[in-house]
């Protein structure tokens, strides 16, 4: 299972673990860092469950892996490594499904936050995905745009270009900050933030909004006016007003 010619992400699944874990751990995805890492956790994880078994002789599990005609049954020690491996691959599949669902719904949520608070389309901008090498920003911005990501979006006043980071996480996510260090983000909308993340943002001088809370998306009116960014409090029946954004964003 931890065999050097797997790669770093099999590597890291066999052992219990995540590849990203080990990354944000040792500040380091070289492939001798994820063997050592994995070796490791195997470790910590085969010795917490040896010592399950020896403590608990009344627990028995068998657990039968069937390959074309061909069955293996494990012992309780080497059913709970694989069912403690299958997690992380889950796990692993579940933070890959929420990143990309973040990417998408990126634009249309900041043009929604936008539209609800009643922001000009002068004001705003959104970068697609393209296959084209890098050109030039349709904005004044100090670099060239670079296509890598899906969707860059910016709020823009007078020659001010503030971009927006989107990131569907859970709460006390700790990659939050490092996300939005990592990109230069001056705007960071989430479905939920702890206190600590919300630490991390303002010492940065970072705007942020916690779209899960009560009335969450009025933080996003706060985020305009620091920002010295037009706009109009929202008035109304929230539930109508969505419904024309989407029909005039969606269609």
């Amino acid at each position: 299972m931890l065999d050097s010619s797997l790669s770093k992400t099999e590597l890291a699944i066999n052992s219990g673990t995540n590849e990203k874990t080990i990354t944000n751990a040792f500040n380091s995805s070289k492939k001798e860092i994820v063997i050592d890492a994995s070796s490791q956790h195997y470790e910590k994880l085969y010795t917490v469950i040896n010592e399950l078994v020896e403590n608990n002789k009344d627990i028995n599990l068998t657990l039968t892996i069937k390959l074309k005609g061909v069955a293996v049954d494990l012992d309780i020690n080497e059913s709970l490594i694989v069912i403690s491996s299958l997690a992380a691959k889950r796990d692993a599949l579940n933070h890959g499904l929420s990143s990309s669902v973040g990417k998408r719904v990126e634009k249309p949520l900041m043009i929604t936050l936008c539209k609800i608070h009643s922001v000009s389309e002068e004001n705003y901008v959104a970068r697609l995905k393209s296959k084209a090498k890098k050109v030039k920003a349709p904005v004044d911005l100090d670099t060239d745009i670079d296509f890598e990501r899906e969707i860059d979006f910016y709020l823009i006043d007078e020659g001010q270009n503030y971009r927006c980071e989107v990131k569907l996480m859970s709460k006390g996510n700790p990659e939050s900050a490092d996300a939005v260090i990592a990109r230069g983000s001056k705007v960071f909308v989430a479905n939920k933030l702890s206190d600590t993340n919300k630490k991390q943002l303002n010492s940065l001088g970072v705007q942020w909004v916690e779209l899960r809370t009560d009335d969450g998306y009025k933080r996003f009116a706060k985020v305009l006016h620091n920002l010295n960014i037009p706009y109009q409090d929202f008035k109304g029946d929230i539930d109508k007003k969505l419904d024309e954004i989407f029909n005039d964003i969606l269609v």
